[in-house]
C-alpha cells in the first residue's frame, strides 16, 4: 500500500497556541484556581485576597493573554457580565464620545455590552428594554432615550426624559452653563443674542433654556421671540443629522428682521450648520456674527474658525456611567439619584466683540475729530 505525503504544514494549517485557562493561570502562579477565580471574576472574597497577591494575578493574566470564558463564569455564577446602552443614534458625535468612555470603563471590568441605536422609532423604545432583558443583561444606561416605566435591572441615564424608580442621573450643571455663555458674551458687548433651542423633547432642552432664561433675566437681557427657535421635533429631527437642523433652523432666524450679533447653539453640531447658514447668507464668523456651542466634540477645534464652546467632560461621563451602573449591579444602594458635571468655557475663534459696538466708537471718534 502505498504511503501518502503528508501534508505540508502552513500559517493557516500550523497548530494554533492552546487556550490559557483558569487552571493554567493557577498553575503558573502556583495558588489555587479558586483563588485566581475570585479576583478575575470581581467576587465579594477577592478583597479578603493580600492586595500584591491580586496584583500578581492580574499581571500574570495580561501577560499569559487569559481571557475568561463567559459561558462558563455565567454556568458558575449565573451572571452573564452583560450590560445595554440604548441611544439615539450610535453615529453622532456626542453619542460616540459617551459610548467610548462607556467602553473604556466596562473593557477594564470584564463585562460586555450591547448597544441599541433607536433613532426615537416607538416600537424599538417600547420593545428593546424588555428584547435585552431576555438577553440577560444585568443594567443599562439610557442615553437621550425615553423610559416611564420601572425595570428589574439598575439604570443609569444621561438625560432628563429617562423616569422609573430607582434611576441614577448624570447631568452637566445648566445654570453654570448658562452663566459661563452669557457672562462670555457679555464680556464681548452681546446684547442681542439668539439661541438654538433644541429639539423639543430632548431630554436637556428645558432645563438648558430655563437656565438661560434664568440668566437673560438676572442681567435684564430682554428676550426676542425672533431670535430663539427650536431644532426640531424629537423623535422626528433624527430623521437629519444634528448639523442639517443647525442649518434650517439658522436659515428661519436669518429670515426674519435680524436684530442679533451673537448665537448660542443647542450643541456643537447644530453650531456647524449655523455657521454654514450664516456664511451662504454672507455673514462672516465672528466678525458680523459671534457663534457658541456646546459639548466640545472633538470635531470643534478643527472647523473654519475653531468653535467657542461649553465643554461637557463626555468620555468622563460616559465612564462615570459605567462605573456607576457596575456599582449599583453590585448591590451599592449609596449611589446617588444626581451626579452633577461642571461644564467650562472653551474659548477659540468663532466669538468676537460685538462690531455694532465697534462702529458706534468709530463714528463717535470721527465726530469727536470733527468738532475739534
Amino acid at each position: 500500500m502505498r504511503q501518502r505525503n503528508p501534508l505540508p504544514i502552513t500559517a493557516n494549517s500550523a497548530q494554533k497556541p492552546a487556550r490559557t485557562t483558569l487552571k493554567t493561570l493557577a498553575n503558573h502562579l502556583e495558588l489555587s484556581p479558586t483563588t485566581v477565580s475570585f479576583v478575575i471574576s470581581g467576587s465579594p472574597f477577592a478583597e479578603t485576597i493580600a492586595k500584591s497577591t491580586r496584583e500578581r494575578i492580574w499581571a500574570a493574566a495580561e501577560k499569559l493573554n487569559y481571557r475568561p470564558n463567559v459561558f462558563a463564569r455565567y454556568l458558575h455564577t449565573k451572571r452573564t457580565y452583560s450590560v445595554a446602552v440604548l441611544v439615539p443614534d450610535v453615529g453622532d458625535e456626542y453619542s460616540a464620545a459617551l459610548i467610548g468612555g462607556i467602553e473604556s470603563c466596562l473593557s477594564k471590568k470584564g463585562f460586555f455590552y450591547f448597544v441599541v441605536s433607536h433613532r426615537g422609532a416607538p416600537d424599538l423604545l417600547r420593545m428593546s428594554p424588555d428584547t435585552l432583558l431576555d438577553r440577560g443583561v444585568e443594567g443599562m444606561i439610557f442615553i437621550n432615550t425615553p423610559l416611564n416605566r420601572a425595570l428589574p435591572v439598575p439604570i443609569v441615564a444621561i438625560c432628563d426624559i429617562t423616569e422609573g424608580p430607582g434611576i441614577t442621573h448624570i447631568k452637566i450643571d445648566n445654570g453654570k452653563a448658562a452663566t459661563l455663555t452669557i457672562d462670555h458674551l457679555l464680556k464681548l458687548g452681546h446684547r442681542e443674542i439668539a439661541v438654538l433651542k433644541g429639539p423639543e423633547g430632548n431630554g436637556d432642552t428645558d432645563d438648558r433654556w430655563e437656565q438661560f432664561e434664568k440668566t437673560f433675566k438676572r442681567h435684564n437681557i430682554k428676550i426676542r421671540p425672533e431670535n430663539t427657535v427650536h431644532l426640531g421635533v424629537y423623535p422626528a429631527c433624527n430623521e437629519k443629522t444634528m448639523a442639517e437642523n443647525g442649518y434650517n433652523a439658522a436659515q428661519k432666524l436669518l429670515e426674519r428682521k435680524r436684530t442679533f450679533t451673537a448665537l448660542v447653539a443647542f450643541n456643537d453640531a447644530s453650531a456647524m450648520g449655523a455657521i454654514r447658514a450664516l456664511s451662504d447668507a454672507g455673514l462672516r464668523v465672528p466678525e458680523d456674527v459671534s457663534v457658541m456651542g456646546f459639548d466640545d466634540i472633538p470635531q470643534s477645534l478643527f472647523t473654519v474658525p475653531r468653535l467657542t464652546t461649553i465643554r461637557q467632560p463626555l468620555s468622563y461621563m460616559g465612564e462615570l456611567a459605567a462605573n456607576t451602573l457596575l456599582e449599583k449591579i453590585s448591590g451599592n444602594n449609596g449611589v446617588p439619584k444626581v451626579l452633577k458635571i461642571q461644564p467650562e468655557l472653551v474659548v477659540r475663534e468663532t466669538t468676537a466683540p460685538n462690531p455694532r459696538l465697534s462702529h458706534k466708537t468709530a463714528a463717535a471718534g470721527k465726530t469727536s475729530r470733527r468738532s475739534r
